[in-house]
């Protein structure tokens, strides 16, 4: 009898939990993608987004930065992902930012498709995946670029997922954004992420 009351206490218990973890967690998630908007919106902020959807990995071995056709690029989808962003962008107040891409192509369809403002090219946010020696001179390019910001309007940085990831330790999707602050002491706080799309 005790075995039968406990095995009911557990499945009682149990589904309560599970029924507790599926009503909170999206409610947790609105909320904390509500917070990191409202820092972006401050301009104290910076959004670090990887390119929108671009199939593959790399680039062609005859890759030219010079020549989209000979790079990875935007698909459709990526195309559609980043109009949508950029809707996103403007639904929580952000009508225009101060934008900066890789020189990639599909970095720079990205920015521009967000439709935030001026594209500007920043080289120290190019991708180093072929060339990896480049991965602690341009990160810390970008550390220093970013404490030389004044930080009074919107920042959005459209980069690649090795960049991403060797300034903020995130390993983040196509199309997701990685929300920084600069501390006190001059280091990179990751302050949240969003799948913003």
């Amino acid at each position: 009898m005790n075995k039968s009351i406990r095995s009911i206490n557990f499945v009682v218990y149990s589904c309560a939990a599970v029924f507790f973890l599926v009503c909170t967690i999206p409610k947790l998630s609105f909320a904390a993608d509500t917070g990191l908007w409202d820092s972006l919106r401050s301009g104290e902020y910076i959004a670090i987004m990887r390119h929108a959807l671009a199939p593959g990995t790399g680039d062609p071995a005859e890759f030219t930065l010079s020549d989209c056709n000979t790079q990875r690029n935007l698909s459709d989808k990526g195309r559609e992902q980043a109009k949508r962003i950029g809707e996103r962008f403007r639904k929580n107040g952000i009508q225009a930012a101060d934008v900066f891409s890789s020189q990639w192509c599909r970095c720079l369809d990205t920015a521009t498709l967000l439709e935030l403002g001026p594209v500007q090219e920043l080289p120290i946010i190019n991708s180093f995946f072929r060339n990896f020696e480049q991965r602690e001179p341009q990160t810390q390019a970008l550390r220093q670029w970013i404490a030389s910001q004044a930080f009074d309007v919107p920042l959005v940085l459209i980069t690649h997922q090795v960049n991403i990831t060797a300034l903020t330790g995130v390993y983040p999707s196509s199309g997701e954004m990685v929300v920084i602050e600069l501390s006190d002491d001059g280091e990179i706080k990751v302050v949240g992420t969003m799948t913003t799309d």
